[in-house]
């Protein structure tokens, strides 16, 4: 019997605009909504077909002529760290590092603002206000929790120096978007995030950890491919790097 309270999503076009990686070309993405009880394993599903959530909608790239963008996921399990990495692990080691309820706060926003006003000053994301991050981080129809990196303080909580807005998952832990301080003396902080992401997703016994999507030859997201074995999405499904 077929289950009458499924509704199959609908799917929209966003119209073209410029592509933030790619000079010259246009970006187009089609996306849905995602709400009530299917929201989990609706997400989950597209997930594994190339879709990224945002707030309370999943979308993917679809742009004509141009297949650049590629979904990537570290297959956690069979993940050994390399010398260097595992140098970075023990060197951000003391982080006070906990997984918190999706609830925005100020310090949560001064750090992130600092982020992109110094890696990403012409992104998308840096006109972005208090109220827009809120609903970044509040607005999830799915298990999502914001995991702090905060430095460590023998009485009371430490400078928060990290954070990631992580989606959980069945299959994996799906790392939504993370920050970090851009300009303190606490260097790889970016790489580190990624690495607890996939210690974390090991001690829970889970496959995976979705890192969004990768363009080759893209200095920038070069950093995608370094936690092997890395998988990219492609025509015939998962395939390794």
């Amino acid at each position: 019997m077929t289950d009458q309270s499924f509704r199959f999503p609908r799917f929209f076009v966003t119209t073209p605009s410029p592509c933030p990686y790619i000079p010259g070309r246009l970006e187009r993405k089609v996306f849905t909504e995602i709400k009530g009880r299917e929201a989990g394993p609706m997400t989950e599903a597209l997930s594994r077909i190339g879709f990224r959530r945002s707030q309370n909608v999943v979308y993917r790239p679809s742009c004509d002529g141009c297949t650049a963008c590629v979904s990537v996921r570290v297959a956690a399990r069979e993940f050994v760290p390399s010398t260097s990495q595992k140098r970075l692990l023990k060197r951000h080691a003391d982080l006070d590092v906990s997984a918190c309820e999706p609830w925005s706060t100020e310090e949560q926003f001064d750090l992130m603002r600092a982020y992109l006003t110094a890696r990403h000053p012409d992104g998308g994301m840096a006109a972005m206000d208090a109220y827009d991050f809120a609903d970044m981080v509040e607005q999830t129809p799915v298990d999502t929790v914001v995991v702090e990196y905060r430095e460590p303080h023998p009485d009371h909580r430490g400078r928060l120096i990290g954070a990631c807005v992580t989606d959980k998952q069945s299959d994996g832990l799906s790392m939504v978007y993370s920050f970090f301080d851009p300009i303190g003396e606490r260097r790889g902080l970016g790489t580190f995030i990624i690495l607890d992401h996939i210690v974390r997703a090991q001690r829970a016994g889970l496959p995976y950890v979705y890192l969004g999507y990768w363009i080759a030859d893209r200095p920038q997201m070069d950093y995608k491919t370094r936690f092997t074995p890395v998988e990219r999405l492609t025509a015939r499904g998962w395939m390794r790097v």
